[in-house]
């Protein structure tokens, strides 16, 4: 007869032993979205490894260059590897051209990645931000390495749970403030169907010209939508 084997657990729950073949993972809710003067991201904050949660408050939105920023999704160590490729060769393009580098540049490096690594990364992302030639812009670049360009993107586990609100909800050229309460119900409504999304919610809003204002949701200020 087979052997068992127990996982042991500490007093809250969280295994005492994680297997080292159980990477880290983002696991995550992910959404960016253009607006009238800008666009915004966001995201969840949890990263867990397995069904521990190692993180609960990672950040998931990783500057590109000023003007130009990525959420991640997938496995941490992938995604930020990725991100800081990128990054060197668009700050590596500004010094040689003196030029801000487009959005859709940075795109095309982060699919030419995800795509000839497909087999030995696990990595989606999207790519978000502007740029003097083609504006407000957003990239979504799954996994595999399809690039899509879009008003609106989501991506990670907790999408799945989320497609029949965003349907309902989401419209062209919102406001910023219309965008912020979107964008900000769409996590919470992901972050609580989810059991790999959680934490607080981060946002990011990129205006021409200005550097990215960022905000944190915790708490209370999370909305909820069904009583326990």
């Amino acid at each position: 007869m087979a052997a068992t084997t127990m996982q042991a657990y500490d007093t809250y729950g969280a295994p005492l032993f994680v297997s080292k073949e159980e990477e880290v993972s983002t696991g995550t809710s992910i959404i960016a979205c253009t607006f009238d003067g800008g666009v915004m991201i966001g995201a969840d904050s949890r990263t867990s490894s397995g069904i521990y949660v190692s993180n609960r408050v990672a950040d998931k939105l990783t500057r590109i260059t000023d003007n130009i920023y990525c959420c991640r999704s997938g496995s941490a160590a992938d995604t930020q590897a990725i991100a800081d490729i990128v990054a060197y060769h668009l700050d590596f393009y500004k010094a040689e051209t003196g030029e801000e580098p487009k959005v859709e540049t940075a795109a095309a490096i982060f699919q030419e990645l995800c795509y000839k690594y497909k087999e030995q990364l696990l990595a989606a992302v999207i790519v978000a931000g502007w740029d003097g030639v083609n504006g407000s812009q957003v990239y979504s670049i799954p996994l595999g390495g399809m690039c899509f360009k879009q008003n609106l993107a989501v991506g990670g586990s907790g999408s799945t749970f989320i497609y029949g609100y965003i349907d309902a909800n989401f419209k062209q050229g919102m406001s910023e403030a219309e965008c912020r309460q979107f964008m900000t119900n769409t996590l919470a409504l992901a972050m609580s169907r989810d059991g790999s999304s959680g934490g607080v919610i981060r946002l990011g809003t990129i205006r021409p010209g200005k550097p990215i204002e960022r905000e944190i949701i915790s708490g209370v200020k999370i909305p909820k939508f069904a009583q326990d």
